[in-house]
């Protein structure tokens, strides 16, 4: 385990941040390493599952990455997974991410996501948790370090989450604080996304364009056009058919492609929620 520069927060101290001290039960000190500035920005999380799909996974980074784009920073639990991911986007896209542990810092969990733990805080990103640095974790911190999460983002994202998933948690922490809480719609066959699923059921608010979740920080920003979008080879076909022919059905794309309708349907989700296409009364039209 490297050498690390940890400080340590008081509760009360001006460093402390000051949406934390609104929340029920605010820790009493935070361990920091990195820049304890990003306490006092706007940031947004992103949680999720630990067991994920392709689609948690591809979702999340896009999440990341866009957040990281438009230098929002990006709170999340660095677990496996979910978490992870949007961590590891956001490290790859120079962004500044602030990781929450529920361990102390000296005795991070998972290990497997130490080296990404470096990475965020050698590109000015924070790593803080409650605990001292050489605190293992326990099976209660985990729950615990969740209303940290929420209390120190402006909204929460859960991309993917199973029933029993701690996302929930953080859910509901957020919930408790009158934080905005988005949820990214899944397969309804899915286990993988029944957590997420029911959240909007309950009042979450579908997220189905990513900027949707830069505006809550931003205000109005420049959308650009797809032609900036980064896309798949697959992608880039069925965005070349529905240019040919705005307000096309799904069954015309699989022909002119040569794809399954359900594999165009897959497709053309994460295309909404990349914000190049928009689904109306069954057709697919350019979004921009």
């Amino acid at each position: 385990m490297r050498n690390l520069d940890i400080e340590k927060i008081e509760i009360g101290s001006g460093r402390y941040p000051e949406n934390l001290m609104q929340i029920d039960n605010p820790p009493k000190q935070l361990y920091c390493c990195g820049d304890i500035s990003l306490l006092k920005e706007k940031s947004i999380a992103i949680v999720g599952s630990r067991k994920f799909t392709v689609y948690g996974k591809t979702v999340a980074k896009m999440i990341g990455r866009r957040l990281a784009e438009n230098d929002i920073p990006v709170v999340s639990g660095l677990a496996y997974g979910i978490d992870g991911f949007a961590h590891e986007a956001v490290a790859d896209t120079n962004g500044r991410g602030i990781a929450v542990l529920g361990s102390g810092i000296g005795k991070m969990s998972p290990r497997s996501n130490y080296e990404l733990m470096l990475r965020l805080i050698e590109l000015g990103g924070l790593v803080i948790s409650e605990y001292s640095p050489d605190m293992s974790a326990e099976k209660f911190t985990f729950p615990q370090r969740n209303r940290i999460i929420s209390g120190l983002s402006e909204a929460v994202v859960v991309v993917e989450a199973n029933f029993n998933s701690g996302a929930l948690i953080t859910a509901q922490f957020a919930n408790e604080q009158g934080k905005q809480i988005y949820a990214v719609p899944g397969n309804i066959n899915s286990q993988f996304s029944m957590g997420s699923n029911l959240l909007i059921r309950d009042g979450a608010m579908p997220l189905v364009v990513i900027d949707d979740v830069v505006r809550a920080i931003k205000g109005d920003i420049s959308s650009g056009s797809y032609e900036d979008i980064s896309l798949g080879d697959d992608e880039k076909a069925i965005m070349n058919v529905v240019k040919r022919h705005n307000g096309v059905s799904i069954d015309t794309i699989a022909t002119s492609v040569g794809m399954t309708v359900g594999k165009v349907n897959s497709i053309v989700t994460i295309l909404e929620i990349k914000g190049a296409v928009i689904s109306q009364s069954g057709k697919i039209h350019l979004a921009k």
